[in-house]
């Protein structure tokens, strides 16, 4: 079972290995602006090359506007490390094995695997913003591979988010 996540709320904790080694902690993270956290399906999925190929591309503006940036799945070690590689993501910091519970605690979608070269459970994408405090700003979430929000048009609303205090939405909740 998945959680909806509450914009403006704090998210569940996060910490995964990354490829090269060390551990990527959420808690840990101290960008300017956002910590946005890509959840791409695996190695098996050719839609995540190409989207994270763009993100890749472009994660030296993600960072100049204050980004922290982490690319995870639920791939293990060399699965991630072969779509690093594979994929010529030199830019990206790529976490590997997200758990289960932590994909269903984010509200991610799980799928099992339908041919050979798939991971036999794997998460769905996910895009979240998380402020320096912890709280949730943006999350959208698909359930098939290729329902994901344009990396660089996200970007080119920094200045409406930072310069006029844009706030959270999607926080109203009826009594």
């Amino acid at each position: 079972m998945t959680t909806k996540l509450m914009p403006g709320a704090p998210v569940p904790a996060l910490t995964v290995p990354t490829v090269g080694g060390g551990q990527w902690d959420l808690a840990a993270q101290t960008p300017q602006n956002f910590t946005m956290i890509v959840v791409y399906r695996g190695l098996h999925c050719p839609v995540c090359r190409a989207y994270l190929g763009k993100l890749d591309a472009i994660a030296k503006d993600y960072a100049e506007a204050g980004f922290s940036v982490i690319a995870l799945s639920m791939d293990d070690e060399a699965r991630a490390a072969k779509a690093k590689e594979e994929w010529g993501l030199s830019s990206l910091t790529i976490g590997y094995g997200l758990t289960e519970a932590t994909a269903a605690a984010w509200g991610l979608w799980l799928s099992a695997a339908l041919r050979e070269g798939e991971t036999p459970v794997f998460a769905e994408p996910g895009v979240f913003w998380v402020r320096p405090n912890g709280e949730l700003y943006l999350v959208d979430i698909a359930n098939m591979p290729w329902a994901r929000p344009d990396l660089a048009f996200l970007l080119s609303k920094m200045p409406v988010v930072v310069g006029k205090a844009y706030p959270a939405r999607g926080t109203y909740s009826p009594a």
